[in-house]
Parts: structure tokens; sequence; C-alpha cells
């Protein structure tokens, strides 16, 4: 049995030799397919890490209203603290907000100095992301001493949402382009089948049975779609430490981050090659059971 299995191998290799041009089309196609797939699934898991990352940095701010006096600060204070689920509540007063105003948009709001526009803020944490909106909502509660509470709703929900949309028609179009490199592959192991059509006659006349006959082709097909996946691996591989270090430091200063290289890059490498060898595998079975009909 072993001795056979190393026979089909053997034959399945000649086979990728004797059809060159063939070989090297189906396996530039599964490479294309592949890369672009690898491409999908680095950015929807690093879509998903940055929504995760923005979801557990959302912080509620209780903007306090102008004219509140020390002792009605301090009591807004406290009962913020003492609203459920609320893990830490600091104050940044109207100066410390204008200076991080002016760290994102430039020294021109530095004109606002003499006549600070803004408001002191309570800068509230939730214990777990699901209670922000449910804080946010008792903050408001205090009409008389909060002017404001959000937390960017309206700009978190749309980046979620982007988010979703980045997942949902990513996953479409990988499982179109997996669609795509089966019937390629599936095409050239059949035109493979057919330029063998006599030899297969023959083998059937002497009696070799049907899986004898399919392992070489089956073979034939996981090493199109292995070869096929060394490309995007290398991409992988020597690339995303690259977009890993250009772009992770810019995130960090928003205490976001990308899918560090090492771990990630084994599973992602892991998956591409699987799934070379299965869409190879596959379609070869398809060309054997619609054209060959053994």
């Amino acid at each position: 049995m072993i001795r056979t299995f190393f026979r089909h191998v053997l034959e399945s290799i000649k086979s990728l030799r004797r059809n060159g041009w063939m070989t090297v089309s189906s396996i530039s196609a599964v490479a294309i397919t592949l890369t672009l797939l690898g491409i999908f699934l680095t950015i929807i898991l690093n879509t998903v890490k940055l929504a995760e990352d923005m979801e557990n940095n959302v912080e509620v701010s209780v903007f306090i209203s102008y004219g509140t006096t020390k002792e009605e600060q301090d009591e807004l204070e406290k009962n913020l603290k003492a609203i459920p689920h609320v893990a830490s509540v600091e104050f940044s007063s109207q100066d410390d907000e204008l200076d991080r105003v002016k760290e994102s948009y430039g020294d021109v709001w530095g004109l606002f100095e003499q006549d600070n526009p803004l408001l002191d803020v309570f800068i509230l944490q939730a214990e777990e992301p699901q209670y922000v909106k449910s804080i946010t909502e008792e903050a408001k509660k205090y009409k008389k001493v909060v002017h404001k509470a959000t937390y960017g709703e309206d700009l978190s929900d749309k980046i979620f949402n982007i988010a979703e949309g980045v997942r949902t028609w990513g996953l479409i179009g990988s499982g179109l382009l997996l669609f795509v490199a089966m019937f390629l592959i599936s095409n050239t192991i059949r035109i493979t089948i057919l330029s063998r059509e006599r030899e297969i006659q023959i083998m059937r006349l002497v009696g070799a049975k049907n899986g004898y006959i399919r392992w070489p082709f089956f073979l034939e097909g996981g090493w199109i779609g292995l070869l096929g996946a060394i490309l995007p691996i290398g991409l992988i591989i020597f690339g995303y430490p690259e977009v890993y270090r250009v772009l992770n430091p810019v995130l960090l200063r928003s205490n976001y981050s990308l899918l560090q290289p090492g771990q990630f890059m084994i599973q992602i490498s892991a998956i591409l090659a699987v799934l070379g060898i299965l869409i190879g595998s596959l379609g070869s079975v398809i060309s054997m059971r619609r054209f060959l009909k053994v």
C-alpha cells in the first residue's frame, strides 16, 4: 500500500512536468487567488482588531455647564462614580481640553488661550464596552450641571458598521476567489485527463480500480494548490512586518494597534497552505466526477 502511494506521488509529479504550461497557468491562478485572499484575510482580521480596540477605548465625556460651582462639581463627580459599571472618573479642565485639541489639530487653536471656549469635562471609563450607552444616559440625568454627555456614538456606530461591512463582503469576496481558483484547477485537471484518456482506458481494461486511477490526479491538484500558496505565503511573511512597522506606531498614538507579526503570520500562512491544497484537490475531484465518469 505504501509502495502504491509513493508510485502515485511520483506519477503526479511527472504529470506536472508533462503538462508544463498548463501547470504553470494553474499555479499562477492559485497564486493570484490566494494572494488576494491573504490580503483580504489580513485586512479583515486587522479591521476586527481595530474595531475591538476602538470599542474598548470608548470614553464617556460629561461636559460641565458654565457657572457650575466647585461644590456642585464635586457632587457631580461623586454621583458619576456611583453610576453602575463606571470603572474610573477623570477630571479634565478646559485648559487640558484645549491642549488636547491643539495637539490634534495644530497650534491655530492657541488663539483661544485668552478666551477658551471649551468646557471642563469628566471622562468616564466603563467596566465593559456594552455599558457605555447606559452610563451616558445616566450622566445626562444631572441636567442642572451637565451641559452634554456623549461617547461619540455617531462616529463609533459608523466605524463599527464599516468594520462589519468589511468583514461580511471580505468573506463573500474570499469565497468567490476560492471558487474561481477551484474552477481553473478543475479545467486544468480536465485537460490532463483528456490527454491521458487512452492510458486511463488501458488501466481500466487491465483491472485498475477507480481509486487507483483517481489518486494521481487528486495528488496533482494538491501539488498545484500547494505550489500556488508559496508566493502569497512569502508576501505575508516578508510584507506584513513592513506594513506593521510603518503603520503601528501611528495607530499606537491613539491607543490602537495592528495584529502583531509572528503568530499571526504563522496562522495566515497555514490557512493559505491548507486552502491551496484543498482547492487543488477538490478541483481535481470535480473534474474526475464530471468528465471521467470512472
